[in-house]
């Protein structure tokens, strides 16, 4: 019988990182498919939890946040493009920041349906990839449907605060665990890589989790 293995995935929709960390572990459970039978759960994180809902320029939040120059900022990005091409997700102009609370419900109850994987890589795409809003109700409902979720189920949650609690709870739980900065696996609840690993540094891992009694 194939051995089972766990894996959390604490990331935020607004970060880079975590749309190439995604790609790279997918590429690295794709290598190691038929070996153990993985379950990829997506954990919350906020980058900006205190950002209003019409959000902020990118650059000029990241020059405050980080204190980079406009430059530096030119710099880092065209590396996040060139690391994402290398694992297959395309990079597209971002120009805003937005709070994520609203998509993280989503996800946690696109979890509850079996849907999370799929909601994720499509936030993802639409931010990092098409610049859009990943907070914006009508994004979040095109993509819920997009997945397959059931879209008036959708409005209800969006036009509430359902989830809201749960997705805190998680939140405070990994901040506790001392994850301070995402994307952030956790193998087994005992291996953890952080930050965009290359695939093989995920596979190594994953394939050390599958071989433990």
């Amino acid at each position: 019988m194939s051995p089972s293995v766990d894996i959390a995935f604490v990331s935020d929709v607004a970060c880079p990182w975590c749309a190439i960390g995604l790609a790279s572990l997918e590429q690295a459970l794709a290598r190691v498919g038929g070996e153990m039978n993985a379950t990829l759960r997506v954990e919350p994180f906020e980058l900006n939890p205190d950002m209003g809902p019409e959000g902020a320029d990118l650059v000029q939040y990241i020059a405050r946040k980080y204190g980079r120059t406009p430059e530096q900022i030119a710099q880092v990005q065209s590396m996040i493009r060139e690391r994402g091409a290398a694992v297959g997700f395309a990079f597209g102009p971002r120009k805003h920041v937005w709070n994520t609370l609203d998509a993280h419900r989503m996800l946690h109850w696109a979890q509850l349906e079996g849907r999370a994987l799929d909601l994720k890589r499509a936030l993802l795409r639409a931010y990092h990839g098409e610049g859009r809003n990943p907070g914006a109700p009508d994004v979040l409902l095109e993509l819920a449907t997009e997945v397959g979720l059931d879209p008036a189920r959708a409005k209800a949650i969006l036009e509430s605060r359902e989830y809201e609690a749960e997705v805190r709870e998680r939140e405070r739980y990994w901040q506790e665990m001392g994850v301070g900065g995402v994307p952030f696996v956790v193998v087994n609840n005992k291996y953890a890589l952080e930050g965009a690993q290359p695939p093989e540094a995920f596979e190594q891992v994953l394939r050390q989790a599958a071989g433990e009694p």
